[in-house]
Parts: C-alpha cells; structure tokens; sequence
C-alpha cells in the first residue's frame, strides 16, 4: 500500500511559480511512475505530468515549457514546478501513482492506469 500526500499549494498571483511536493510512504517509491492531474471546478480530471521509474517525462500541452516534474527517490518524493501561471492553472492537482513493474507507458497519462492517489491541494491563480 502507498499512501500520498501533497503540499505546497496556495494563492498566487499570475505569472508567479509554485512548487508541489508528493511525499510517499511504502516501498519501492522508485518502482512507480509518479503523475500529477488536475481537476478545476466543473471540469474533469486532466493529466498534468508524469515521471517514470527511470526519469522519462511526460506533460500536457497546456503546461510543457511551463511545468516541471521531478523526483526524488532517496526522500520519496515527486515535486511540481509550476511557472508562468494562468489563471486557466486553477485547480486542485492531484498527485498518483503505479507501479511500473505491472503497467506499462500507455497509462502515463491516463487517470485510470493509476492506483494510488493523494487528496490533493489547491492552487489558485489570481489574475
């Protein structure tokens, strides 16, 4: 079992940069792909980023150039950089998690593929 929690989420003010934390509990941190989604009021859940076992990267159109994802596996931990926000950024993002040794690329960026979530934290972008 893996539990999640997020942090670092907040108000800030367009233009401006926040960085997300993902801390794990559990084994084999460094065994699962590591995404982050987000979901703003009314909308779906989207995908954000996504990182795999091997450091690989995958974004959204809408943040490539923008967003960073990153990880750390000697603390357990995957983190956002967000830059250059929007307000359009607005949501509550999501960190998620699955093993890769069970699952291959074709769930990075799909919601579905993941097994573990966080409950989230808000970011709010001000224009």
């Amino acid at each position: 079992q893996v539990q999640l929690v997020e942090s670092g989420g907040g108000l800030v003010q367009a233009g401006g940069s926040v960085r997300l934390s993902c801390a794990a509990s559990g084994r084999s941190f460094s065994s699962y792909v590591m995404g982050w989604f987000r979901q703003a009021p009314g909308k779906e859940r989207e995908f954000v980023a996504a990182i795999s076992r091997s450091g690989t990267t995958y974004y959204a159109d809408s943040v490539k150039g923008r967003f960073t994802i990153s990880r750390d596996n000697a603390k357990n931990t995957v983190y956002l950089g967000m830059n250059s926000l929007k307000p359009e950024d607005t949501a509550v993002y999501y960190c998620a998690a699955f093993d890769e040794n069970y699952r291959g690329s074709y769930y990075y960026t799909k919601s579905d593929g993941y097994h573990y979530w966080g409950q989230g934290t808000q970011v709010t972008v001000s224009s």
